[in-house]
């Protein structure tokens, strides 16, 4: 039975019982009336089957905590419902939070023996089919059994209270270090992996912004999260002075394994065309493109095989813009394509020279420019010769940038069909380069071609300039 695909955060949960028993350690056994679903998160051991617990320091379960709260937030949203409801959705169900988090221990409870911690991609993997399964059965009143675990509300007759799972470690105090927004500057109180990053130049602002977004990195370990990935990457040449740009863009990269997921992607990427001499261009431009699926990262290499790039080409753009790959196919990309083939324009050798175009907003930025030109007395076919000769046109502010420097255009006695052969006046600069040639064209008493004007280096100016002269004079 398929499941609905939008959830409503007031629709009432069925007739449900749920039970819970806990035990007297950090592990919970929680059985829920959910068809054969029993989770015991303590393992057996040596020969007379006794328990083996062992006790999780509190930062690291505070830790999984918030990893639960990012996977439980992000599937409330895939499944329709807006980012507010799902972030107050969220943070209502600490109680169902503690039972993701049992989840998380059964199903790696070997893990938790030998005291190894999970990666932020072991953890979603064994987040997101559980979630599947509750909304498959459950369906609208999925958020009523978020929030109201472990009683959910039952319409037919009043529920027996059960008190909720209290695991060894106080909840509100898991609650407020789970919630840190800010670094203690105390001599002494600052956590070993704080330090190591202020040693490469990350100032307490930074990590306290990353904090803020990705609350689980305050809780990552030196050794085991942070230190082999920074290291990895001063490997591959990443200078030391840009591994502080690249956590802050990308903080999720420390809850990676090296072995089990980095390094494989990069292989796979490797593959594909992407120049592992560039890696710590590519890694600095965008750091994001490491944490991607395969799945994710071959839907978008086949859209691009389908306008007709090689892989050769298709290894160049990921290389030069790796950030194509963050674009959803059927939201950004093919609407896209379809917009600048309708103005005539060879969208794979677009992508290929400016792949920055896909990115953009068709309703408010590309249209608007079109509109532009169209206002000016440019036409379409036109207009599709100028983003042709020049890709980057469309990603030029209208305010900033096309409309100061077309004013200055009118001024200067070319006709308009100077820009359809030379669209490039957009990408200099008005005041230092645009205002300045032609000024000195002027004093000259001569007139060049405009790509004369702007493209040719300074000595190559002046000697145009004179040859003009000599020519006007004889």
């Amino acid at each position: 039975m398929k499941a609905s695909s939008s959830l409503h955060p007031h629709h009432h949960f069925p007739s449900t019982k749920l039970y819970t028993s806990i035990t007297t350690r950090v592990y919970i056994r929680t059985q829920l009336s959910f068809p054969a679903k029993v989770f015991l998160c303590q393992a057996k051991s040596g020969t007379n089957g006794s328990l083996n617990v062992r006790v999780m320091p509190p930062t690291l379960l505070a830790a999984e905590k918030e990893e639960a709260k990012a996977v439980l937030m992000l599937f409330l949203k895939k499944e329709g419902l807006s980012n507010a409801i799902a972030a107050r959705t969220v943070n209502k169900s600490d109680p169902f939070i503690d039972h993701l988090v049992s989840v998380l221990h059964s199903k790696h409870k070997s893990r938790y023996l030998v005291g190894r911690e999970l990666t932020t991609l072991e953890i979603r993997d064994a987040i997101v089919p559980y979630l599947e399964s509750l909304l498959e059965e459950h369906g609208d009143s999925l958020v009523d059994v978020v929030e109201n675990y472990p009683n959910p509300p039952v319409k037919e007759k009043p529920a027996v209270q059960v008190p909720p799972p209290t695991p060894i470690i106080d909840s509100k105090k898991l609650r407020t270090v789970s919630r840190v927004n800010a670094i203690d500057m105390t001599a002494g109180n600052l956590r070993p992996h704080i330090v190591y990053l202020i040693e490469f130049g990350m100032s307490i602002e930074q990590i306290n912004g990353i904090i803020r977004r990705f609350p689980s990195f305050a809780y990552y370990s030196l050794e085991g999260k942070i230190k082999p990935v920074v290291e990895f990457f001063l490997e591959l040449g990443v200078p030391k002075e840009d591994i502080p740009t690249i956590l802050t863009k990308r903080p999720q990269l420390c809850g990676i394994s090296l072995s089990e997921n980095l390094k494989p992607t990069m292989k796979f990427l490797e593959s594909l065309g992407v120049d592992k001499k560039q890696w710590a261009k590519v890694i600095y431009r965008f750091p994001a493109l490491l944490t991607y699926s395969r799945e994710k990262v071959e839907e978008s290499i086949d859209f691009l095989r389908e306008l007709g790039l090689s892989d050769d080409n298709i290894g160049k753009i990921l290389t030069r813009c790796p950030n194509i790959v963050s674009y959803s196919v059927e939201d950004n990309l093919r609407p896209t394509a379809n917009y600048f083939r309708s103005l005539g324009v060879d969208v794979g050798v677009l992508l290929f020279r400016c792949p920055q175009n896909f990115g953009l907003s068709i309703e408010a930025n590309l249209k608007p420019v079109t509109q532009f030109f169209l206002e000016k007395g440019y036409t379409l076919d036109e207009i599709g010769t100028m983003i042709s000769r020049f890709g980057a046109l469309y990603t030029f502010s209208l305010a900033d940038n096309l409309i100061p420097k077309w004013d200055f255009f009118i001024t200067m006695g070319y006709p308009n069909s100077e820009l359809v052969k030379f669209p490039q006046f957009f990408g200099y600069s008005l005041e230092e380069r645009i205002k300045p040639r032609y000024a000195r064209m002027k004093r000259a008493g001569v007139r060049l071609l405009l790509n004369q004007v702007l493209s040719l280096s300074s000595r190559n100016f002046e000697e145009a300039l004179e040859k003009k002269l000599k020519k006007n004079s004889s």
